[in-house]
């Protein structure tokens, strides 16, 4: 056999073994025959590219049920599975003040997961990197795993973030992307944070026109236009820096720009009492531990002062909204983060103001249902679909013992 002939009797092998691994990740048990239907391999290929996955921990042999024996003559059908052992995923989320993780097998079945508050910038890059590997290792710990069983491990990151994983200039940025890939375990990929936000969020609800919104004490937006993930040359696609020019297109210094909802109606709350003439009920509170739950929560009680502001963030929301419809024909917003499970007063009030404006598109505008986890399951959704895609390029543990 030549060198060329060898090689393509490689790639081959190569090609048929990933289509086979992509239908065994999407089955729980199979017979040859039903792996021929669904990759259009011969039966005796199929056969030999089992062994083969056998052999380097990716499959296992599964012994013949009873009711195979008893409705079929001769020698029941060879049955395979994934095999557990294979490996996990994990996902990452790397905010500012804390850090999340979740493990979960190859088929998305959540195994463990840990959180903890960070203080990035008393860490570093490098107290980032290592408290992240820490955490992993001890969420694995915990679920009877160690690191060499992680395939491949996708980290969200409050920074944009282009094709290659790298941030533009800029210290926050840099602190943010901390270097991952040098400190953790296999495969690493790190992603902006908004972007996970909106692979959740097109996974949970299929939307080919979407914005995610992911607000908390910074905003972001993860932009899903004609079902294409959008991210710009520098990763800057979602980027919220228009927002302080959105009013009577001139600078409002107290909207703050790259401020969050929750950051937002705490500064105002807190900034505002002493000076508010009426009563609220946040003045039982010691100023400094005004927080945006209160502020939402004071509101759907009717209290006046935590109205107005839920007013303003409102305001802002329909005029984002207003922007990303006019030029992306965005459908859905999706407002993401812990603050989303009590956003409700703020999409109600964005609501009438859309509504009042009826010669435009209208998004819908919606909350997130994984509150503070969207992140951290949007990356375990990104490391899933990678796998499915090209199992190949990634190896089983066993192959890697």
């Amino acid at each position: 056999m030549n060198e060329t002939t060898a090689s393509s009797t490689q790639l081959l092998r190569q090609i048929n073994s990933g289509a086979l691994l992509r239908f065994a990740l999407q089955e729980q048990v199979f017979t040859a025959g039903e792996a021929m239907g669904a990759t259009g391999l011969t039966r005796a290929t199929v056969l030999g590219v089992c062994d083969g996955l056998v052999a380097v921990g990716w499959l296992e042999e599964v012994e013949g049920s009873p009711a195979v024996s008893r409705t079929h003559k001769g020698r029941p059908a060879r049955r395979y599975q994934l095999r557990e052992a294979a490996g996990v995923v994990v996902g990452l989320d790397a905010g500012e003040g804390y850090f999340t993780t979740l493990v979960t097998d190859l088929r998305g079945r959540e195994l463990g997961t840990r959180r903890q508050g960070v203080d990035s910038h008393a860490l570093g890059r490098a107290g980032r990197g290592a408290t992240a590997r820490e955490l992993i290792r001890l969420t694995l710990h915990g679920i009877g795993l160690d690191l060499d069983d992680v395939l491949l491990t996708v980290v969200g990151v409050p920074a944009p973030i282009d094709a290659h994983g790298r941030s533009p200039e800029g210290e926050f940025w840099h602190l943010m992307n901390s270097g991952f890939a040098s400190h953790l375990h296999g495969v690493v990929v790190v992603e902006n944070d908004a972007n996970l936000a909106a692979v959740a969020e097109r996974a949970h609800e299929p939307s080919a026109n979407q914005a995610t919104l992911l607000t908390g004490e910074r905003f972001g937006a993860g932009l899903i236009v004609d079902g294409r993930l959008l991210r710009g040359p520098r990763g800057g696609a979602g980027e919220m820096r228009f927002i302080d020019t959105l009013a009577a297109g001139k600078l409002v210094p107290d909207e703050g720009g790259s401020d969050g909802f929750g950051a937002l109606a705490r500064k105002w709350a807190r900034s505002r009492i002493h000076s508010y003439g009426g009563e609220t009920v946040l003045r039982q509170m010691p100023e400094g531990e005004i927080n945006a739950e209160d502020v939402f929560r004071a509101a759907r009680e009717g209290d006046p002062f935590a109205a107005d502001i839920i007013a303003r963030l409102g305001a802002r929301l329909a005029r984002i909204a207003v922007v990303l419809s006019s030029l992306l024909d965005i459908e859905r917003v999706v407002i993401a983060g812990g603050i989303s499970r009590a956003i409700e007063p703020v999409l109600e009030h964005a609501r009438t103001l859309l509504t009042a404006d009826s010669d435009l598109p209208l998004p819908e505008l919606v909350a997130s249902t994984f509150g503070a986890e969207v992140v951290v399951k949007g990356a375990i959704e990104s490391a899933l679909t990678q796998v499915r895609r090209e199992p190949a390029a990634f190896l089983p543990r066993a192959a890697r013992s």
